[in-house]
């Protein structure tokens, strides 16, 4: 035998398991004497059974002896060497891994086990004591077969005590066959077995010499070599005098709280040792040996040698003839198999494997020939084992094994506990060669053919056996462990289920199997929860809220049941950065107004850098610094004036849907009111309209807004320096009573429908800048060098949210923040608006958003997604975080206008003419004065005079007979788009104030329009002077009418020309009617051609269809435009009706505003010209 193979957990196993079995008979005196300990016979004599340093020789067939240095004796009561009943051995084992779960120390409220530190103590949990126990009590439920010999008792043991009466009579009655076994009684045991007789005398009752006069009796009538007598109960008191408890094995079997063993002295143990030692050393091991010897000789006159080899062949002629059975066909003790399968186990049990392998081989032939196949699986086990022990041909041990457990399951229910042993000593043979992967499949095989409990088990082991592989196999090992805590949970062992599914979640964590992933973490949710352990259950359903890859009937369950355990928790459940809804942080956005306020959303999405350049000139000058003679040089704008042959198209509806009524109608109370928008300012204290990323950098530079003085500050990136001084200010101007707004994101990840509530931002708003600057400082940065876990900087931000969100319901006087509640279709996203309005001056931080998911999980999240330090080159440095960008200086409540346009269409077509009307509204109580307005595009844009808010439209624009029309023109500054209103135009306090404006659609296409009003507000103590307010539409102009002129010289007449006009109607399905051609200045005469004649009476221009017409030009004297005069006189032209409507001639004047300045304003934006003729031609709208 190889010593590494006896050391092996497996060698060390089959000695302790497959040893000589003595049959003990006891009176009820003796386990009464016994019970004084806590003890039965059997448990008071089992730990004495085995010994670790006997040194016996030993010598069976060969002549060659040897010595045992280790042997054990299993004693058992005659009632107990039967076949253990199935329920009552499943109910044993059940037992075994409830009190393995009760005395599990796993803290359950810690993290899960590391992949690392499994990988390390792999070993270590595979040789669990746990394990070991459990295959243990396995093995014992299909002890004492008939067709295996090491569990047929080799000797019994017959104790009487010496208080019985006539106890020489009680020894002959108790070797009783009415007691014995039933193997003993069917014939399956030879029933002659060595006998062995024991007198227990306990001191308690008197002295010893009754009890040496009957051992006295005793050695005389069954020998004297065979008696033996040993004193009990020999302590005084029941402390005893021994240093150790050798019973402490059966304290759970024993009374619990009793001292076991409490009554025997140190020569009671004695006595005791010295009993089970010579019963070993003088009388069973020599039995054994005599017996091997014996049947030795008998086995080889019979069945070995050639000749019998023949005989045992020819007299098992026949028998493949006969049906399959399950034990074949019955052997009795006194059968040649059985004496040769008594031969072997005692040979194997005396170590002497070679001898037991000879004859298992010996023995399988015939067991196969017999059709014997519950014996031949026995057999080949035995040989397994007998290979290993020896350390020789690991093939054929694992081919016997192998074969053994096969032949095993073909029996059914009456080999599965014996394929089941066969199995467990199978894998402690492959682990014992590191053939990890192979022992997991064995446990896998044996899974598959136990109950739930013994399968968990098994699975469990398995998963061990693959992560001890090399490499080691980690998807196999959680998967296994998945299986198992499933088997656990259906076998009522929840404490075991929720181990192995912890333990497993190191291998699903942060990869990409996410349906496992979360049917672990689901699954040990609800079993917590179950445990009632609410709060690692809500820990753990968080992991499978956000499921998108799930179907919706999972989702729904997921989100249901973890509803459900925050119900039973029984108070309101608060979690940070819960991820339902997602909450998209690159969308935030921020709209907040101070010198700068908008009328709209669009106006607020409009690129800073257009509103800048649109407001240079409009609002008052920052002084700067020249630092050479460059910078010095003023500005100039250069552009040539010159013109090519132009014209101006101008169509207008007769709808009055476009137009106004009469002159009495009240033009300030007819209006329609826009919706009111207070959008803003964002992130950056640069100006502008800026999206940003939490945490990263804005996307333009170089902004200006107004400072706390009334002047510009230049921003670069993340600094602010005023000009002309050191004087810095917070992140962004809030004002009084004026909502800050921030857009958020919210993406439902999710197929079903969840409902959010109570939606508000979190904020904090002081009146001192310093404390709270050192406040939000001491909440980025603090504990950050404690080198916190993630769950407990999780922890201690939500801690730090809850408080700030505490403290503002207490103080609600000072914030307003808006509330809301919405629902989020599946995979649906929106945009959601929340507001918050400082009512009094300070220093205002937005540090994030906090909602309530179904009424029952309050979320809270911050804005600051990092703040963590970052080290660099030895010194730290804070990343950059939103919390900078949304704190806000609060200054008292200014004058604020709101406008909108009315009348603007969505869609005009090219050329058409529209009156429209400004609303300036002030909603302050402060009146506000000096206003100014600038237009991106004078083109399309044109401010009016005040009166022309009540005129007729368009009778306005006709023709009259005498200069009733008072011409202006447009002046320099009104040609770049900018208009001063009246000096002593004020807006009062609540009041509204409206102007007229003239659209012209000029060109095709999507045409952005910027307005930008200047006021000034007065009797303020604020130092912000003025504010701007900023107006945006955007205008789809359709093509129209597609004009295209030729001019040719007459040759017959020096001074007159032929003008030939194509038309062509480019709309897909307008129609429009041709009213007028005029040609502008009056230097030219036009006429019709045919003279006298209209050139095309009530033409109608349909969608798509042309016309060209011709015209006579005519050269009337010397031109009087030179490009810079504006006079009526110079643009009052000749001009031709091209229809007629009721029979009367309607023209209109060109060389009125707005017709004259919308000319102007084409003239200057050609680039250049040489001077022919510029022609207006007029159409109605056929609607």
């Amino acid at each position: 035998m190889d010593a590494a193979t006896s050391s092996s957990y497996l060698g060390k196993m089959l000695i302790e398991e497959i040893t000589p079995v003595v049959m003990v008979i006891t009176t009820p005196l003796v386990e009464q004497s016994c019970q004084t300990n806590g003890l039965s016979f059997v448990q008071l004599v089992q730990p004495f059974c085995n010994f670790d340093n006997i040194d016996v020789p030993v010598r069976t067939a060969s002549d060659q002896p040897y010595r045992l240095h280790q042997f054990k004796l299993r004693l058992h009561y005659a009632s107990d060497i039967r076949h253990p009943n199935t329920e009552a051995a499943e109910e044993h084992l059940k037992q075994v891994v409830t009190r393995a779960s009760d005395n599990d120390l796993t803290d359950f409220s810690s993290d899960p086990p590391q992949l690392e530190n499994l990988l390390q103590t792999a070993q270590s949990e595979s040789q669990s004591s746990r394990f070991q126990v459990f295959n243990k009590e396995l093995i014992h439920a299909s002890s004492f077969s008939e067709h295996e010999a090491f569990d047929h008792p080799v000797a019994c043991l017959l104790v009487v005590s010496s208080k019985d009466n006539e106890p020489i009579n009680k020894f002959v009655d108790l070797f009783n066959t009415n007691q014995f076994p039933s193997l003993l009684n069917d014939g399956a045991m030879d029933p002659k077995i060595l006998k062995h007789y024991l007198l227990v005398h306990d001191n308690q009752d008197g002295t010893s010499e009754k009890a040496t006069n009957i051992i006295s009796d005793m050695r005389s009538t069954f020998g004297s070599s065979e008696c033996r007598m040993i004193c009990i109960n020999s302590a005084q008191n029941e402390s005893g005098d021994r240093q150790d408890n050798p019973w402490a094995i059966y304290k759970s079997d024993a009374q619990l709280g009793q001292d076991l063993g409490c009554f025997l002295n140190f020569d009671d143990l004695s006595e005791i040792k010295d009993l089970m030692q010579d019963l070993s050393s003088k009388h069973i091991i020599p039995h054994m040996e005599q017996k091997i010897r014996v049947l030795n000789q008998q086995v080889s006159a019979t069945r070995k040698g050639f000749r019998n080899q023949i005989k045992n062949l020819w007299w098992r002629k026949g028998k493949d003839d006969t049906p399959d059975a399950p034990t074949g066909p019955m052997y009795t003790f006194s059968s040649i198999e059985s004496q040769i399968r008594v031969l072997g186990d005692y040979a194997f049990m005396l170590r002497d494997y070679e001898l037991a392998l000879s004859n298992y081989r010996l023995l399988s032939t015939d067991y196969k020939l017999d059709k014997a196949w519950k014996r031949y699986a026995g057999v080949q086990e035995m040989m397994g084992l007998s290979f290993f022990m020896l350390d020789q041909s690991r093939k054929d041990a694992e081919y016997c094994m192998e074969n053994a457990f096969s032949t095993y399951l073909k029996l059914g229910s009456s080999g599965q506990r014996n394929a089941t042993r066969c199995g467990l000593w199978w894998t402690e043979m492959l682990k014992a060669r590191d053939q990890y992967k192979e022992a997991a499949g064995v446990y896998s095989r044996i899974s598959n053919e136990e109950p739930s409990l013994h399968a968990a088990v098994m699975l469990e082991q398995a998963s061990y056996c693959y992560l001890l592989s090399n490499p080691p196999l980690l998807h196999k090992y959680g998967f296994h462990l998945v299986l198992s805590g499933s088997r656990y949970y259906i076998s009522d062992q929840r404490k075991h289920a929720i181990r192995a599914y912890r333990s497993s979640l190191s291998v699903y964590k942060g990869n990409a199997w996410k349906y496992i992933n979360d049917h672990v973490h689901y699954h040990i949710g609800k079993w917590y929860a179950v445990l009632g352990m609410h709060d690692l259950a809500i820990k753990h359903m968080l992991q499978v809220l956000v499921c998108g890859h799930q179907s919706i009937v999972t989702q729904e369950l997921f989100l249901r049941d973890f509803l459900q355990i925050v119900q039973q928790l029984g108070k309101t459940f608060e979690v940070f950065r819960l991820q339902l809804p997602i909450l998209s942080m690159p969308s935030l956005k921020v709209i907040f107004e101070d010198h700068r306020t908008y009328a709209s959303l669009s106006a607020v999405n409009v690129k800073e850098n257009l509103w800048k350049s649109l407001e240079e000139d409009l609002v008052p000058a920052v002084p700067v610094m020249r630092t050479n003679w460059l910078d010095s040089q003023p500005r100039r704008k250069d552009k040539d004036s010159s013109i090519c042959v132009a014209g101006v198209l101008v169509i207008w509806r007769r709808d009055p849907v476009f137009g106004f009524g009469g002159a009495d109608d009240d033009v300030a109370s007819g209006y329609t009111r826009g919706t009111r928008l207070l959008e803003g300012l964002n992130l950056n204290l640069g100006g502008g309209v800026l999206m940003r990323e939490a945490g990263g950098k804005s996307e333009r530079r170089n902004h200006v807004l107004g400072g706390t003085d009334g002047g510009l500050y230049s921003t670069d990136g993340d600094k602010t320096v005023p000009v002309g001084t050191r004087r810095t200010i917070p992140g962004g101007r809030g004002i009084v009573l004026e909502a800050i707004k921030v857009d958020l994101e919210f993406k439902n990840p999710l197929k079903i429908s969840i409902s959010l509530s109570e939606v508000s931002l979190i904020c904090q708003l002081s009146v001192k800048a310093d404390l709270v600057e050192s406040e939000i400082h001491g909440q980025n940065v603090n504990d950050m060098d404690g080198h916190l876990s993630a769950t407990g900087f999780h922890n201690l931000e939500m801690e730090k949210l809850k408080s700030i969100w505490e403290m503002k319901a207490c103080s609600s006087s000072s914030l307003v923040p808006s509330e809301v509640d919405f629902s989020l279709d599946g995979l649906k996203k929106t945009v959601v608006q929340l507001t918050v309005t400082p009512q009094v001056e300070g220093v205002l931080n937005i540090i994030g958003v906090r909602w309530k998911l179904s009424g029952s999980v309050v979320t809270y999240h911050n804005f600051d997604s990092n703040v963590l330090k970052k080290r660099v080159k030895g010194k730290r440095r804070s990343a950059k975080s939103p919390s900078s960008t949304l704190k806000f200086t609060v200054i008292e409540s200014l004058p604020k206008l709101e406008g909108s346009i009315h009348h603007l269409p969505e869609r005009a077509y090219a050329g058409e003419l529209r009156r429209l009307v400004l609303e300036l509204r002030n909603q302050s109580k402060f009146p506000v004065k000096n206003l100014k307005m600038k237009i991106n595009d004078p083109r399309y844009l044109y401010p009016g005079r005040f009166e022309d808010i009540k005129a007729e439209f368009p009778s306005c624009l006709e023709k009259q007979t005498s200069c009733e029309r008072s011409n202006v023109r447009a002046n320099a500054s009104q040609l770049s788009g900018e208009f001063s209103f009246p000096e002593d135009v004020t807006i009062q306090g609540e009041a509204t104030f409206s102007w007229p404006l003239w659209l012209h659609a000029a060109t095709s296409g999507r045409i952005p329009l910027l307005i930008s009003v200047y006021y000034e507000m007065d009797n303020l103590s604020s130092d912000m002077r003025y504010r701007t307010l900023r107006i945006h539409y955007n205008l789809e102009v359709l093509p129209s009418l597609d004009v295209s002129i030729q001019i040719s010289r007459c040759p017959s007449r020096l001074k007159e020309f032929l003008v030939r006009v194509d038309i062509v109607n480019k709309s897909s399905s307008e129609s429009f009617r041709l009213h007028q051609l005029s040609s502008v200045g009056c230097k030219w005469e036009m006429s019709s051609l045919p003279p006298n004649g209209s050139a095309s009476p009530s033409e109608l221009l349909t969608a798509g269809q042309a016309l060209s017409r011709f015209f006579n030009l005519k050269d009337c004297g010397k031109s009087t435009y030179d490009g810079t005069s504006s006079s009526p006189s110079t643009l009052r032209g000749s001009d031709v009706s091209l229809g007629s409507e009721g029979g009367k001639d309607i023209l209109f004047d060109i060389s009125s505003t707005p017709l004259a300045d919308f000319h102007n304003y084409e003239r200057s934006h050609q680039e250049k010209s040489i001077e022919v003729c510029d022609f207006s031609i007029m159409t109605w709208a056929s609607k």
